[in-house]
């Protein structure tokens, strides 16, 4: 008889031998104690594995948890494969018309259902037990390769045509589909081994669809706080709403435009709505006849700097003059700049900012008084005054950008009325299809790592290193203001990623294997797999994309 093969596992230093073809779900089952979240994957020398996959060789595993951002993620889709069954149980597949999972609001997914039913409470308490009776179950969620014909195939015959289209793209010859309990599906990314760690939802409905709640990302036993914006929500609905009219939801029929040579129209089509909003904003400010100061902020990547530039235009036509002022002006000197815990200079806290001397500066010229404005000298860490003098007169208006600018405590002694103030983001609403959303934060990493590639000369691993505390900046001082702007700016194209494609790929594709960051730019790099190239060749040289591959009118 032959002796069983056993495999040497180490974790956190401590190594234990396992028999060849142990699943890793065993291996974290016996490490589990150590961990107060649940173990949803494991990374083994590096690589991403979910945990049926069996152990068939020696290695050194790391457990990711649910506070983890891949665990995180793993457990998302996986809570709204349960909830697809779910609802398909309760409401009878042959009822359930189009399910779309549409985008995240307030540690939650919004969800639209349609169909031969009534999307009310009643219908939504009906599923949520049904989850539960699944999830108490402790059903395998079953992985298997198909062939990618025989998956077109099956999703046409489930009416999944999202699917089915998407996948028509794809060149891999196989295609992983998942199955609960006879139920299958195709999902972009891993999944929990069975419906046991699947405790933590709920569902409300919200608007026209409902929202599937998720853990708290820091304390994933409970759910997270469910206090949507409304303003960004409306914005990103409205964005929907035009995709769909454009026949445009999803990667799938983006693919179909541009393997059809439709590329050129929708380009034009989006470069035309988002002038057309620039200049409905340009109008109400020129209405508003107090408004001296224009105050712009969003999270990174959102196009700041172009949309400044293509406001002022449209102010500018409305008989307007605009003057751009940037707050990072007024810095702090660096010797007189905070420290954040591990002791690096915080440049984002509002206590970096000068904001005595703004709100001078600002009061003084809305006393229609001349001010010296003055620059910020980043190599020295200084600033400095350089004989850049400013009036206002009666058409004047200053519009100013940066991550403070909603945030009155910044602009504290400037009268209400005098100021009219924007959130932009890159709030995009193209899915990979109904059921995997694509997170606004991928677009926006997208756009980052390629401008600082080009601008900055920082590779992608250096990007993606930056992201977690740029995120955490902007969860400090720009998303608890968003609602208090006086409009919404959505600055996403729904032909970005396409575009960004060809120039964020080999990028990524320089991130070391052996480093932290490459299980991200893996994961993006899978992403970007969905897409066809869309060339930039048709794209307005003032368009926002610019601002991010290069090639446009304006300083950036």
């Amino acid at each position: 008889m032959e002796q069983e093969k056993l495999l040497t596992v180490t974790v956190d230093g401590e190594e234990r031998r396992y028999p060849s073809g142990t699943p890793y779900q065993k291996i974290a089952d016996d490490f589990q104690g150590n961990y107060p979240h649940d173990i949803l994957l494991v990374s083994r020398n590096g690589k991403l594995c979910e945990l049926h996959k069996p152990l068939d060789r020696d290695c050194a595993l790391k457990f990711i948890t649910a506070v983890d951002k891949p665990g995180r993620q793993t457990y998302e889709r996986s809570v709204v494969f349960l909830m697809l069954k779910a609802f398909h149980d309760v409401a009878g597949p042959e009822n359930v018309e189009r399910i779309t999972v549409d985008y995240s609001i307030s540690q939650a997914l919004f969800v639209r259902a349609q169909g031969n039913f009534c999307l009310d409470r009643a219908l939504l308490e009906r599923v949520e037990a049904r989850m539960r009776e699944l999830a108490a179950l402790e059903l395998p969620i079953r992985k298997r390769s198909l062939n990618t014909d025989d998956a077109v195939e099956l999703f046409q015959k489930a009416r999944m045509y999202d699917k089915a289209r998407l996948l028509s793209f794809r060149i891999n010859s196989h295609v992983n589909i998942y199955t609960l309990d006879g139920f299958s599906d195709y999902f972009y990314g891993y999944m929990v081994p069975n419906t046991r760690y699947l405790r933590c939802f709920a569902l409300e409905p919200f608007e026209d669809g409902f929202a599937l709640r998720l853990p708290d990302p820091k304390d994933p036993e409970q759910l997270g706080q469910f206090t949507p914006s409304i303003k960004v929500f409306r914005a990103l609905h409205d964005a929907t709403q035009r995709s769909e009219a454009l026949h445009i939801s999803n990667v799938g029929e983006m693919n179909q435009a541009i393997s059809q040579g439709d590329s050129t129209r929708l380009i034009l089509a989006q470069e035309a709505l988002m002038e057309k909003q620039i200049g409905d904003i340009a109008e109400e400010i020129a209405r508003r006849k107090g408004v001296r100061f224009v105050m712009i902020a969003g999270p990174s990547s959102s196009g700041k700097t172009t949309f400044s530039h293509r406001l002022s235009t449209q102010l500018v036509a409305c008989g307007m003059r605009p003057h751009p002022i940037a707050t990072d002006n007024y810095f702090k000197n660096r010797s007189d700049t905070p420290r954040d815990e591990n002791g690096q200079y915080d440049f984002e806290c509002l206590e970096a900012m000068d904001i005595e001397q703004f709100n001078r500066d600002m009061t003084r010229l809305l006393g229609g008084e001349t001010v010296e404005i003055p620059q910020f000298n980043f190599k020295k860490g200084v600033r400095e005054y350089n004989g850049d003098y400013l009036t206002l007169g009666e058409q004047d208006v200053l519009v100013i950008e940066g991550i403070h600018c909603l945030n009155d405590q910044f602009s504290h002694a400037l009268p209400k009325e005098s100021k009219y103030k924007i959130y932009i983001s890159c709030l995009t609403t193209l899915n990979v299809d109904d059921h995997n959303r694509i997170p606004t934060t991928d677009a926006r990493l997208l756009r980052r790592i390629e401008r600082d590639a080009r601008t900055r000369g920082y590779s992608a691993q250096a990007t993606i290193r930056m992201w977690p505390s740029v995120r955490k900046g902007e969860e400090s001082n720009i998303f608890p203001y968003q609602d208090s702007a006086d409009v919404i700016f959505n600055s996403a194209l729904i032909y970005e990623t396409a575009l960004l494609k060809p120039y964020v790929e080999p990028l990524l594709f320089g991130v070391p294997k052996d480093c932290e960051e490459y299980v991200e730019a893996k994961r993006l790099m899978k992403f970007l797999n969905y897409f066809l190239p869309l060339p930039a060749d048709d794209v307005p040289k003032t368009s926002l994309a610019r601002e991010f591959i290069g090639g446009g009118c304006y300083k950036t």
